[in-house]
């Protein structure tokens, strides 16, 4: 563990997994600077936000801590929680209970994001005519409906009764996991159809969690932001 006491500035794309990040900091009570974006009609950051982020892909989330840049969000929850908070059950010690956390840290991107952003984009390229998109994210949608079962069956046997992820208490896997969830269900990427109510009941305890709302408030967040764009709230 670092001795040295926080300086983290946070740059935060609206509409983004960085409320991952914000969340993170606000149920640790560590203090940092928020440098907020806006997003163009396009998506994209603004100019001048995209020059304040201190790394070559100019993406959001991005911390500095001192003279460290850490990006992408699973690295920089790792970072925050190893270095700031290594006893707390945020990233639990012993082998199965941090294997499965991180079993979720990594789904929540390489699985459900995946599924997703593999339907998203071609709508971007494919706006005037998603009649032809149909039977392709029909057989994407069977992914989707796939992992979310898998989700709502561990949600069904876990610890807490389906309160949180892993083990009794919130983790990183939950900080990661509610972003995933909520773009998919609110861009209704391949959610159609479904029922998971377990999901549902888990979502709506995460983020009425005073540290969530509190993050909400200060970053001005909302998945929603984006409007009918058609555009990822993904790291940009």
């Amino acid at each position: 563990m670092d001795n040295h006491q926080p300086d983290i500035v946070l740059y935060f794309l609206e509409a983004s997994r960085a409320i991952r990040i914000a969340w993170l900091l606000e149920e640790l009570a560590l203090p940092y600077t928020l440098v907020r974006g806006k997003r163009l009609p396009q998506g994209a950051g603004e100019p001048d936000f995209k020059k304040c982020v201190p790394t070559r892909l100019q993406k959001s989330p991005t911390i500095k801590d001192g003279n460290l840049v850490v990006q992408e969000s699973s690295a920089i929850c790792e970072y925050i929680i190893n270095t700031y908070a290594p006893t707390s059950r945020l990233l639990p010690d012993g082998t199965r209970e941090r294997a499965k956390v991180r079993e979720w840290m990594a789904a929540a991107e390489s699985t459900f994001m995946e599924h997703g952003l593999a339907q998203f984009y071609p709508r971007l390229v494919f706006q005037e005519g998603r009649h032809y998109l149909l039977p392709y994210e029909a057989s994407l949608k069977f992914l989707v409906h796939r992992d979310m079962d898998w989700l709502e069956e561990e949600l069904e046997n876990s610890a807490s009764g389906g309160i949180f992820l892993v083990g009794d208490s919130l983790t990183a896997a939950d900080v990661m996991m509610g972003f995933s969830i909520e773009w998919l269900f609110d861009r209704r990427l391949g959610t159609d159809g479904g029922e998971w109510p377990r999901i549902w009941k888990w979502f709506d305890g995460i983020t009425a969690r005073p540290a969530y709302r509190t993050a909400v408030e200060k970053t001005k967040y909302s998945v929603t932001d984006l409007g009918d764009l058609g555009l990822p709230p993904s790291d940009q």
